[in-house]
């Protein structure tokens, strides 16, 4: 991938990252609402795989220690206990409540975990609880209907997590998780953290092809794919709640 990457996006040679960089897309934003003294929740931290590759900048922003901010990591996998990027981890049970009184945390900060909820009503319900009202509510997730995550719906469950680590080398198969696709979409966030309590500043975004297996003339297509997909069936969102002031 990277050798494909720096052919077509030759500004990586300055950096390691390109002008379509997600990941950059996604925590300079966070960083610019971080505080220091902040207490921070990484929800579905995993085992912080994030955090050991890509470039040197792109780990720096990943990593939101410092300045005094305690970050505490959950995750139903017990890998979470392994993340080199967090001060405390916590193991939940499947959709149970998060370990944590009520209005305990400064920013919350989700990476591609909200397309894994199974009961999405009850994950807001318990984000909202323990999220201070001014805090914020960062999530980058997989779109619903983008081509990726309706290609990964349409193909069979027994050939995905081998042709998901396959067509992106990037991911291992322990990388790749099952995907329930009902907490994904702009709809159902204005649903589950409705407008009069939360302010919404969120877009949807394509990065470089990352599902390409290796291949250039897959790479270049879904590069033409990506020029002329409409806003909304872009792959991944980001998403910005801000939790308002007033909300008790």
């Amino acid at each position: 991938m990277a050798d494909l990457e720096s052919i077509y996006y030759p500004e990586k040679l300055a950096g390691g990252f390109s002008r379509h960089c997600g990941t950059l897309q996604f925590f300079q934003r966070v960083h610019a609402l971080l505080r220091p003294g902040d207490k921070v929740l990484d929800f579905g931290a995993g085992r912080g795989v994030g955090h050991q590759e890509g470039s040197d900048y792109s780990r720096r922003l990943r990593n939101l220690q410092g300045e005094g901010r305690h970050v505490i990591g959950v995750d139903v996998d017990p890998v979470v206990k392994s993340n080199p990027s967090l001060d405390e981890a916590f193991v939940l049970d499947h959709d149970g409540p998060l370990p944590f009184p009520d209005a305990t945390f400064d920013l919350i900060v989700s990476d591609f975990a909200f397309e894994h909820v199974d009961v999405p009503e009850n994950v807001a319900r318990e984000l909202d609880r323990v999220l201070k009202p001014g805090g914020w509510l960062c999530a980058r997730a997989t779109n619903r209907y983008g081509y990726v995550a309706v290609a990964n719906r349409i193909i069979p469950k027994r050939f995905r997590r081998k042709l998901a680590s396959t067509a992106n080398p990037t991911h291992g198969e322990e990388d790749v998780f099952v995907a329930h696709y009902r907490m994904n979409t702009f709809g159902a966030l204005r649903r589950l953290f409705p407008l009069g309590r939360y302010e919404h500043a969120c877009f949807a975004f394509d990065s470089e092809p990352q599902y390409h297996f290796g291949r250039r003339s897959i790479f270049v297509l879904l590069m033409a794919v990506h020029q002329f997909t409409p806003r909304n069936l872009r792959n991944t969102l980001m998403c910005y709640l801000h939790k308002r002031a007033n909300a008790g």
